[in-house]
């Protein structure tokens, strides 16, 4: 059995305007039945990253003749069918000899401390990744409003009063947005 992990929700704006959010098929059908020729900003919302999305009607780009394939391009070294890809760790001999008295190998090992690590810093992980991804999402569309800088420093801070207050007069579909992504940061303040 393969996990496969959520789909994502994606929303779109078109200047400060939200034209779009849901699952990505979605949010695509809806941003290509747009009369308009305005390139929209599309936001992923688990990370705020911006997204360039292929807009035309059939989806699909043509392929370069010869082109590797998704599947041939990501083949790697490891063990793809059970999800393990092998890459490169930089330690110290110090490390890889603690490493190699482990019971099961350095590979176990390091598994082991990065999924203990995971637990008792989940808390910590969302609140910062709640952050990033409101500020990147504010980098690209709040960038010129005014209060921009003062609203990232509150925002990394954690003084949520303050964030509010200073994005209070931006429009009211990147305030709800930046909202909804700041959520998280503000759980364990």
């Amino acid at each position: 059995m393969s996990f496969s992990p959520p789909e994502s929700t994606l929303t779109a704006f078109a200047g400060f305007t939200r034209i779009a959010t849901g699952p990505r098929a979605e949010v695509l059908a809806q941003l290509r039945s747009r009369a308009d020729a305005a390139p929209p900003f599309v936001f992923d919302d688990s990370t705020g990253e911006r997204l360039d999305l292929d807009l035309r009607p059939d989806g699909a780009a043509p392929a370069a003749e010869g082109a590797a394939t998704d599947e041939q391009a990501t083949r790697g070294v490891g063990r793809p069918k059970l999800g393990v890809v092998a890459r490169e760790v930089t330690l110290l001999p110090r490390h890889w000899d603690w490493l190699s008295r482990q019971p099961g190998g350095a590979s176990v090992a390091l598994r082991r401390l990065v999924d203990e690590a995971r637990r008792v810093h989940a808390d910590r992980d969302a609140q910062r990744a709640s952050r990033e991804a409101a500020y990147r999402v504010m980098s690209d569309i709040a960038g010129n409003l005014p209060g921009f800088e003062d609203a990232a420093r509150a925002l990394f801070a954690g003084e949520r009063a303050r964030f509010e207050s200073l994005v209070e007069p931006w429009p009211v579909d990147l305030r709800a947005y930046l909202h909804q992504l700041a959520a998280a940061a503000w759980s364990a303040a």
